[in-house]
């Protein structure tokens, strides 16, 4: 499996280089924000997210691929290190969407996925994912499993992201 996922590269275009080629040619920190984020007084205020989101039918839909942590030479950052991977995994995820036209407050929803069944491993890598979005509270899951698909490592975060182009 490893071979597999090993042998799908991105373009050799650097990332720094993404922001004059993104589909609506505009800097995406200057972009209307197309989501609202959706709490209840119902539902607990325990967790530090909002339960819902959405989007209006006129917004571009990004999904992204799971932000794994990996070094611009396909090598895993921070082997052994959950909050170390989740920083390389947002920095990866924040140039996706860069290259996709948005931002980190354009994600509607997350999933953050961390390679172990300790609690406090999973709450690691989440403390460093919570902290990049600061004030913005997106959805998000939590979630422990058993392996993920390159050598060492141990968290990737999977994302939506909604646009307004006009």
């Amino acid at each position: 499996m490893e071979a597999a996922i090993k042998g799908r590269r991105r373009p050799t275009a650097r990332w720094q280089d993404v922001r004059a080629r993104h589909p609506t040619g505009k800097d995406p920190t200057t972009v209307a924000r197309a989501i609202t984020l959706i709490r209840s007084a119902s539902l607990s205020d325990v967790a530090e997210y909002a339960y819902a989101a959405t989007a209006p039918a006129e917004s571009r839909l990004i999904f992204l691929a799971g932000a794994c942590p990996l070094h611009e030479d396909g090598s895993t950052a921070a082997i052994g290190d959950y909050a170390g991977q989740a920083a390389k995994a947002m920095e990866n995820m924040e140039a996706a969407l860069s290259a996709s036209g948005a931002s980190l407050q354009d994600v509607i929803s997350t999933r953050v996925l961390v390679a172990s069944s300790r609690r406090e491993d999973l709450v690691t890598a989440w403390q460093v994912v919570r902290d990049s979005f600061a004030e913005h509270d997106v959805p998000s899951t939590l979630m422990g499993v058993t392996v993920l698909g390159y050598k060492d490592q141990l968290v990737e975060i999977e994302a939506v992201a909604a646009v307004l182009d006009s």
